[in-house]
């Protein structure tokens, strides 16, 4: 069974993450929602508060298959500003494991060089931040192991490229037929 950490600071966007969480949680991914902030809840950017599995001092990265930044503000800047987890991002990365961020978090991406020369997507405000990437403006992008979606109205096509990259496109179909999402 695949993987996956989602990670929340105080700011996230909820629809962002909690549809990655449902959605993959419903295709049999084992999803573990972590707080950077080291708080047992976290409160989102629209006063949305969401109780943790656990705390960033208590994960075990090398259990995840891929790590999912969401967006939001302020919570995207929390989360760069947490050098943890950006310690562990860039592990992923080198490594060739997956990683996946949404609307304003794939400006993580372009600071940390992960996106020269690759396909990407983000919040159109965060764009310029996409440094060396080829920005394509659709909803969800994969290229190599990285994995970007254009913000909260796209929340479902990145929840299920992620289940494509980590299943299979059969599975991330039959997600969206369940739930009555036309691709």
């Amino acid at each position: 069974m695949a993987k996956i950490g989602v990670f929340f600071s105080a700011g996230y966007e909820e629809i962002e993450a909690l549809t990655v969480v449902d959605l993959c949680r419903r295709a049999g991914i084992e999803v573990t929602m972590v707080s950077v902030d080291e708080t047992a809840a976290v409160t989102g950017s629209h006063q949305i508060t969401v109780q943790m599995d656990q705390l960033l001092s208590e994960t075990d990265f090398d259990a995840f298959d891929l790590l999912v930044l969401p967006g939001g503000m302020p919570g995207t800047l929390h989360l760069e500003a947490c050098d943890g987890l950006m310690e562990q991002l860039d592990r992923f990365y080198s490594a060739g494991k997956w990683i996946a961020a949404i609307c304003a978090a794939p400006q993580i991406f372009g600071h940390r060089g992960y996106l020269k020369g690759r396909k990407a997507t983000s919040f159109p405000s965060m764009e310029k931040e996409l440094d060396g990437a080829f920005v394509t403006h659709g909803a969800a992008e994969v290229d190599g192991n990285v994995i970007t979606g254009r913000g909260m109205g796209c929340a479902i096509d990145f929840a299920l490229k992620i289940i494509g990259c980590l299943i299979s496109e059969e599975e991330a179909a039959a997600q969206a037929e369940r739930i009555v999402y036309e691709r």
